[in-house]
């Protein structure tokens, strides 16, 4: 499978022989064709960057090997003050665990809910400080920068220090790869995008999260968005309809939740 060093691999080598070709004499290489190998491979890279599955510059966990029915539900972007709450009652009165991965700066004058996320028996995950929008756009140190931060919140609030990190927006590339691999994070991602941030009604929100159901799926929730509260009694209960069970998401995938 193509993935980031394949691709240099292969723009490298290409060059190389373009050059080897010239310098050499056996053909007249016109300066242009050294750019053919990067813009026949950029579409590989920026479906790899944008698409958190594809593994491109790094492999990222978005669904368990699971030969049971079990799935997990994952929200983002919290906490928040309106929504969060309701979200954790709903959960709680139903006996569901599920993944919180929290933006550091909406933890602040949060922690209250940060602490009752992780007393009630649901995981912490990193979701970077800031959630930047040029956040992709930063260097390798700023990311890491910007990842421990959203650490240190964390801990003081909870004692916990996050292992897992989804990446904002679920884009890669190799910066974040970078600064993934030096401060030993397990980046996770999803392989059920519910496009809740977007949807207005909930009945076709409720259908194309069933329609996508699989063994070990990972549900991309919003903790941050009213109609995610309103329909996650339903989507909890129509899971469990089809004989699916509700795992909390580190259990399912068998990995270590914190530091």
């Amino acid at each position: 499978m193509l993935n980031n060093r394949a691709g240099n691999i292969i723009i490298i080598t290409s060059i190389a022989v373009l050059l080897v070709i010239r310098l050499t004499g056996l053909y007249t290489v016109p300066l242009w064709w050294y750019a053919i190998p990067l813009l026949l491979l950029l579409p590989f890279y920026v479906r790899g960057a944008i698409n958190i599955q594809s593994g491109f510059f790094i492999k990222t966990l978005c669904t368990a090997s699971a030969t049971e029915n079990v799935v997990a539900l994952t929200f983002d972007d919290g906490p928040a003050s309106e929504h969060t709450p309701l979200i954790l009652d709903i959960l709680d009165e139903h006996e569901v665990k599920a993944a919180f991965f929290c933006i550091g700066k909406n933890i602040e004058g949060n922690t209250h809910l940060l602490r009752r996320i992780h007393e009630e028996g649901h995981v912490i995950g990193n979701h970077t400080y800031s959630h930047h929008f040029w956040f992709d756009m930063y260097s390798s140190r700023q990311m890491e920068a910007d990842m421990e931060k959203m650490d240190t919140v964390t801990i003081n609030a909870t004692g916990l220090q996050p292992r897992l990190f989804r990446p904002p927006y679920g884009v890669t590339n190799p910066n974040l790869a970078r600064a993934i691999k030096r401060n030993n994070y397990l980046p996770v991602g999803w392989s059920i995008r519910s496009m809740d941030t977007v949807a207005t009604d909930e009945d076709k929100l409720l259908h194309k999260i069933m329609t996508e159901l699989h063994p070990g799926a990972v549900i991309l929730l919003h903790d941050t968005c009213s109609i995610t509260a309103s329909i996650l009694p339903r989507l909890i209960s129509a899971i469990r309809a089809e004989g699916y069970r509700l795992e909390r998401m580190d259990k399912m995938l068998n990995v270590p939740a914190y530091v």
